[in-house]
């Protein structure tokens, strides 16, 4: 059905993402000491396995050969702990972004009858769909599979449940709580909907409130009028409340119409991304004071945790925005979907673009629309539109220093194939200036302050070892 389903969505849609799609369970032991170990906590798969045993078996050979199709392995039913594993380490494999491995090789779905339903964890499992009864310890134990909290977009798991236990949840609460139901549903189950609009809207008024006492009005362009870094600091932490509780709405399936149209009469979508695009702008302001640590930052400043995981979309990602920019310059004039400003709100709204979201927003102002760029157009284009802005920086950099232009490009050349930084080809680069040892440290730190921020924008996340000698 799944497969059924997907093919017609793609042949509607081009820009539709198929999800993968895995299926696990055991087939009839006859005698297969692995399958045997395996079937031992699986008491529903060993009853169904002696019903048309057979049919079990053809039903799994085709989804392994499925299996094997969509990721070029190897598996079969006579090897399954070997398949077993490898379902696993997919699913555990979304920990990775898919610039580093790429969605084609993990899971994102996984259909399951007693299998991966105790003894498996992986933080990144957020939905349980059950469609089977469920009690005591068993419920408790499959319903645990998604509470492992990941981080801020993640606080919490979500069970669908189609067969309406909420009887059964109640009784396996109390069975494991004693006496304190009502404490242990506190603990165990997160307020409705309703309630945490409630705290949302609560949240907003603060910020309101706040906004207000410092002489502004409550919009997103006022950010940039507050005055001093405390008071900068007080907005990061009051927006930073509104984003969380948002972000904990985004994940009810439950919401209805009416839910939906508080909460957007509470915080606008439009105003709530122009929020989100101030906060970054202004949190990463005060990081790079924090980071410089000593008397470059207030006490205010050094206490603050930004939490940028709650401002990165998990569907937003690079891939996204490449595709985003080739139907921009794709569609005619007057006829586009998304403006050009609101491509550009977009990414800086989201924290995994915050230190591209300036280059990023740059190549934009470059693209026409119209001009009918594939995505393979779009992603040279915009290397193209990096690699030459970098040389722009360092050439400037060089100038602004007295450095040779090609020198200083070998110098981070360097850096960046081995992603080691060296103090001694530092010493050799600012060897042609004759300087005394005072002087020369004088200029090291000097050109270092210059050199940082664009390494680190190279860098891309990466690690740049010896780099942390010269950011203290």
């Amino acid at each position: 059905m799944f497969k059924e389903i997907q093919v017609k969505r793609q042949s509607g849609d081009s820009t539709f993402q198929p999800l993968n799609i895995a299926c696990v369970f055991s087939p009839p032991a006859e005698g297969n000491k692995d399958v045997q170990q395996i079937q031992e906590d699986l008491p529903q798969e060993k009853a169904d396995n002696q019903v048309a045993p057979d049919e079990k078996k053809v039903a799994l050979k085709a989804i392994i050969a499925d299996y094997n199709t969509r990721y070029g392995t190897n598996h079969d039913i006579n090897t399954f702990d070997l398949y077993y594993q490898d379902v696993q380490k997919r699913i555990k494999d979304q920990q990775y972004p898919n610039q580093d491995l790429p969605h084609a090789q993990k899971i994102d779905v996984v259909i399951v009858v007693d299998m991966l339903l105790t003894g498996f964890d992986s933080k990144f499992l957020n939905t349980l769909y059950v469609d089977k009864n469920l009690k005591y310890h068993g419920l408790i134990q499959a319903f645990s599979r998604t509470n492992r909290v990941l981080n801020d977009t993640k606080p919490y798991g979500s069970i669908l449940d189609f067969r309406q236990q909420q009887q059964a949840v109640d009784q396996a609460i109390t069975l494991f709580s004693g006496e304190h139901q009502e404490q242990a549903k506190e603990i165990w189950l997160v307020d409705p909907a309703p309630a945490v609009i409630g705290k949302l809207e609560a949240a907003v008024t603060k910020l309101d409130t706040f906004m207000q006492s410092q002489g502004v009005a409550y919009a997103p362009e006022e950010v940039a009028n507050l005055k001093g870094d405390a008071a900068r600091g007080q907005f990061v932490n009051l927006f930073k409340e509104v984003q969380r509780l948002k972000t904990q709405l985004d994940q009810y399936t439950d919401l209805t119409p009416k839910n939906a149209a508080v909460i957007d009469r509470v915080i606008p979508p439009d105003q709530l991304q122009a929020f989100r695009g101030v906060y970054l702008e202004t949190a990463q302001r005060l990081k790079a004071q924090q980071d410089k640590g000593g008397d470059a930052a207030s006490s205010e400043v050094q206490q603050l945790d930004f939490e940028f995981v709650l401002f990165a979309s998990a569907v937003i990602d690079y891939d996204y925005i490449m595709a985003l920019l080739a139907r921009y310059t794709q569609e005619k004039p007057g006829k586009q979907n998304m403006s050009r400003d609101e491509l550009i709100g977009l990414i800086q709204s989201d924290a995994k673009f915050m230190d591209d979201r300036h280059d990023i927003a740059a190549y934009i102002g470059t693209l026409q629309v119209g001009k009918g760029l594939d995505e393979k157009a779009i992603r040279q284009g915009y290397e193209t539109f990096k690699a030459e802005k970098s040389s722009r920086e360092l050439a400037d950099i060089a100038t602004t220093h007295g450095l040779e232009p090609d020198a200083l490009q070998a110098f981070i050349d360097g850096i960046m194939q081995r992603m080691i930084f060296d103090g001694e080809q530092l010493s050799d680069l600012l060897a042609p200036l004759e300087l005394g040892w005072k002087a020369r440290t004088r200029k090291e730190l000097a050109l270092m302050e210059d050199l940082i921020p664009l390494l680190h924008k190279l860098a891309q996340g990466r690690e740049i070892s010896g780099l942390g000698a010269y950011e203290q």
